[in-house]
């Protein structure tokens, strides 16, 4: 009887043993948006690096419909964004400062500075931090969450404090941002627009940097290839503000 019950032992822990080993491993916690957000941060350099950049200077080359157009974007952290590109003698500015938007575009009627409706204001505003509008979100009143993935990237929605919206894939290896997506205003009418972002690279401060983007605007499409950045040039803050209109010319006597 003591052998029978000896095997029977046996058997019990062994079958127990086969059961712990076809039990499914713990799946691994899905991490917070705020901790996915913190790796965003330090894989494009961390706050250290970020902090020291004050302003940034970029040119680049902005390929529209088979034609190239020179870039210089200019950016103040927290004071402004400026974006002026020479499109065959014709120039287009988008800008924003702390109070708000105007632009320049011809090509859209629109030849003397124009004040920006607001809502595309909110929706690009963020674009006067150096870091992105994901870098101290909190502290601008911005909320984030997490929206699953999409393949090995994560899906982080921001919200800001006036509630535009823009959805970020982060990618899960790198955790460096590889696509925004949001809404515009174009001609009144509202568009999806999505900017894929590739080719990171370090500013002489650490901080990191796409040169490339590819911005889809639904009618058509646009690519940013970055020539050149400066970080930390001396940028006089009136740049950002509206230029009055250029006065028409009195008639002749």
């Amino acid at each position: 009887m003591k052998i029978i019950h000896g095997m029977a032992a046996v058997a019990f822990l062994g079958a127990a043993v086969a059961l712990q080993a076809q039990a499914p491993a713990a799946a691994e916690s899905t991490p917070t948006a705020d901790e996915i957000v913190a790796k965003h941060i330090e894989a494009i350099g961390g706050k250290a690096a970020i902090s020291q950049v004050k302003s940034l200077t970029i040119e680049s080359s902005t390929s529209v419909m088979g034609n190239d157009a020179p870039t210089v974007t200019t950016v103040v952290d927290g004071v402004g964004y400026k974006n002026e590109t020479d499109f065959n003698g014709t120039k287009i500015v988008q800008c924003y400062n702390d109070k708000g938007g105007w632009m320049v575009n011809p090509m859209a009627g629109a030849s003397d500075p124009t004040p920006m409706p607001e809502d595309q204001y909110n929706q690009g505003k963020g674009q006067i931090y150096v870091g992105g509008p994901l870098y101290d979100y909190a502290a601008k009143g911005s909320k984030v969450e997490l929206m699953g993935k999409d393949g090995n990237a994560y899906k982080i929605k921001l919200t800001s404090k006036e509630n535009a919206e823009t959805t970020f894939l982060i990618d899960g290896t790198s955790y460096l941002i590889t696509a925004a997506m949001g809404k515009a205003k174009m001609q009144d009418q509202d568009v999806d627009i999505t900017t894929k972002f590739s080719d990171y690279r370090k500013t002489d401060a650490g901080y990191m940097i796409p040169y490339a983007m590819d911005i889809d605007l639904g009618q058509f499409q646009l690519s940013v290839a970055v020539k050149k950045v400066e970080v930390n040039k001396t940028i006089d803050p009136a740049v950002f503000q509206m230029p009055k209109a250029a006065e028409a010319p009195k008639p002749a006597m």
